[in-house]
């Protein structure tokens, strides 16, 4: 089914997962989805790892085994990064073979390497996905991407990519929901208006929260500093706090009427099922 589709008929609930360092096998990866897949998520999107480490070859057999083994959409991702056409296309029938019907268009990240071919930008690369009849997401980023300082510009190149064809947003992970409220509206007054999704992920340790805000920009809220430290030392005590953020975010987040709900669930069941009790505590998800 297209994410399109879902979006177009309700509000939505997702997560991701990934294939990390090439030591995930595919059927590993289906053991994750089958357990994310008893919360009945919309759709499981499948992460894109460009540079020669095998894991993009493994992006459309997991997403076979989500689409025909467990039974959810799958959301394959792409970068255009060091990829031809001829790349893309071969991609693209993999995916057409699998039964796929939908991929989140990204640029990637700059790396030694993997440099523009015949695409620079996921605007670029989003209408020729578009020709082969995919439904085709983008990203979004709430407090401007990382390599862009200027708000209004990284606006305007939003633009650019939804006006390019793109389906559906899913943002970037932020912490502070005004952030999204401030960008929701500022993409009212740009006239952006495909379903945006809210890309959520639940810090489990300050050492991955601090990573996770170095590599995308996302600012870390007095808030949370002060979870952390009420946590203290122990591991368990500053996954426990993280959790009960994220939580308190989505709760707050589908009370706010947005258009969806997307877990980067770390491939961790159970955190996706803690995301999923606290959606159908507040009547977001049904019982």
């Amino acid at each position: 089914m297209k994410i399109s589709d879902i979006l177009a008929q309700r509000q939505s609930f997702s997560y991701e997962i990934f294939p990390p360092k090439g030591d995930m096998s595919v059927e590993q990866a289906e053991q994750v989805a089958t357990a994310l897949c008893e919360n009945h998520p919309d759709w499981i999107s499948v992460t894109f790892s460009a540079g020669g480490s095998g894991n993009s070859e493994r992006t459309a057999d997991i997403g076979r085994r989500i689409e025909r083994g467990v039974g959810t959409t799958a959301l394959a991702h792409l970068t255009c990064l060091g990829s031809s056409r001829s790349d893309v296309d071969a991609y693209v029938r993999r995916l057409q073979s699998a039964g796929i019907e939908n991929v989140l268009a990204l640029r990637g990240d700059h790396a030694p390497g993997r440099e523009a071919i015949d695409f620079t930008y996921a605007s670029d690369l989003v209408p020729y996905l578009k020709e082969s009849g995919l439904c085709v997401g983008g990203a979004c980023y709430p407090e401007g991407h990382v390599e862009c300082e200027d708000l209004d510009q990284d606006l305007e190149h939003l633009k650019i990519k939804v006006e390019s064809g793109v389906d559906f947003l899913v943002t970037q992970l932020f912490f502070d929901n005004e952030d999204f409220y401030r960008f929701r509206e500022r993409c009212d007054r740009k006239r952006i208006k495909v379903p945006i999704v809210c890309g959520i992920m639940p810090f489990t340790s300050i050492r991955q929260l601090q990573r996770m805000t170095f590599n995308c920009g996302a600012s870390i809220p007095a808030r949370v500093v002060k979870r952390l430290v009420a946590a203290g030392d122990d591991p368990i005590d500053q996954a426990a706090a993280g959790i009960r953020y994220a939580q308190e975010q989505i709760v707050d987040l589908a009370n706010n009427g947005v258009d969806g709900i997307h877990i980067y669930s770390m491939n961790r069941p159970e955190i996706g099922a803690a995301m999923h009790d606290a959606l159908v505590g507040c009547g977001y998800l049904p019982a």
